[in-house]
């Protein structure tokens, strides 16, 4: 059930108002899902059903993304802010020490909470963080060549595209490796996420600097990498074994960016694995 939260972030200038929407779904351990940028909870509906077998399932929809409001102005959308946010999130939601799986963005994220001891297990898809600086560079010119292009089509335009295989490859083969899979309703969703994305822009900004260079040691950690991804590229996943020696590297056949449409079941099970 899609719902919104009202909570307080703590601040060096006072507690600020922050709302985010999210869904719940399921019984079992609670599992929190993070999305990437520009890309909205819907993005794991293909495996949302599968994992509410067997978790208590909260896709959410990070600040300024999806349909979660902006932070309030004078908080910034960096990692030391947003593990505040999320925490007082887990907080306001009853969640204690969830387990968290995350992708792209939402992938380092959760990598962060588990830094921070805030969550018992992370399993991270394609998360950033990993990249050498030519990487990065190459990623952030893609995204914002992406946004770029969505803001340009007119809506009637992205609807025609999405009702066949070639259009729907046309907008989404850059993070989908199978993308003529996607609902055609799920494409003209995340277009219209992508360009209404109110963080997008600060989230790139604060990301420049951004290199993940922890281990998390007494924490169970999942990284796993789509082979076909175009965006971060699975070389990132060897980096990212090097840096959390302990953690199980995962490779997804077939799989691009977003691989929870590319092979739900695969996914799915991965993230089942990853969160006993």
């Amino acid at each position: 059930m899609s719902a919104t939260v009202p909570f307080q972030v703590p601040t060096a200038h006072g507690p600020k108002d922050v709302t985010v929407s999210y869904a719940r779904v399921g019984h079992g351990a609670p599992l929190v899902l993070l999305h990437g940028i520009g890309h909205h909870r819907q993005a794991w509906d293909p495996v949302v059903d599968i994992l509410a077998t067997e978790r208590d399932v909260i896709t959410v929809d990070l600040p300024g993304f999806g349909a979660s409001p902006a932070l309030p102005g004078d908080l910034a959308y960096d990692l030391p802010t947003t593990n505040t946010v999320l925490g007082a999130l887990f907080e306001a939601l009853e969640l204690d020490r969830p387990h968290i799986a995350g992708n792209s963005l939402g992938g380092l994220l959760a990598l962060e909470l588990g830094r921070e001891k805030r969550v018992r297990s992370v399993t991270a898809l394609s998360p950033a963080g990993f990249w050498t600086e030519a990487e990065r560079r190459y990623a952030f010119a893609v995204l914002l060549a992406m946004r770029g292009i969505a803001q340009r089509l007119p809506l009637p335009l992205v609807e025609r595209l999405s009702r066949s295989a070639a259009g729907r490859t046309a907008l989404t083969s850059t993070i989908y490796s199978r993308p003529a899979r996607r609902a055609p309703e799920a494409v003209v969703a995340e277009t219209l996420a992508l360009v209404g994305a109110t963080g997008f822009d600060a989230t790139l900004r604060a990301g420049t600097a951004v290199r993940f260079t922890d281990d998390l040691p007494g924490l169970p950690v999942t990284v796993a990498w789509g082979t076909q991804d175009r965006l971060l590229l699975r070389r990132q996943g060897i980096r990212a074994k090097q840096m959390i020696p302990h953690a199980r590297l995962v490779r997804l056949p077939g799989c691009g960016h977003c691989p929870m449409n590319d092979d739900p079941a695969l996914v799915a099970r991965v993230i089942l694995d990853g969160s006993r």
